[in-house]
């Protein structure tokens, strides 16, 4: 079983910045791939960035590259999303998801994690 809290979530103007974390607990953290989703009102959940577990390979969407980092820190059981640029149409409910099955395909769908935060609202206005 895994825990996955997050937290950083808020208000900020457009070209402003936040740092999203999420606070696993449960499994021990550093063996399992880590991940961000994003879900807008009436859009589909979205995959934002991925990390390996063991922090060396990273994925982001296309839309986020060059703007956000994914990072973790194994030693304080936490993953972290840096966000920099922000647009209106990041707006959103952040997820992180946790792949304790160790997938290697489909990283990028909600399938491939096996658990999930509560999620963190982000509203970057313009």
């Amino acid at each position: 079983q895994v825990q996955l809290v997050e937290s950083g979530g808020g208000l900020v103007q457009a070209g402003g910045s936040l740092r999203l974390s999420c606070a696993a607990s449960g499994r021990t953290f550093s063996s399992y791939a880590m991940a961000w989703f994003r879900q807008a009102p009436g859009k589909e959940r979205e995959f934002v960035a991925r990390i390996t577990r063991n922090g060396i390979n990273t994925w982001y969407a296309t839309s986020v590259k060059g703007r956000f980092a994914i990072s973790r820190d194994d030693a304080r059981n936490t993953a972290y999303l840096q966000m920099h640029s922000l647009k209106p149409e990041d707006s959103a409910v952040y997820y992180c998801a946790a792949d304790t099955f160790g997938t290697t395909v489909g990283v990028v769908t909600s399938a491939a994690y096996d658990y999930w935060g509560q999620g963190t609202q982000v509203t970057v206005s313009s």
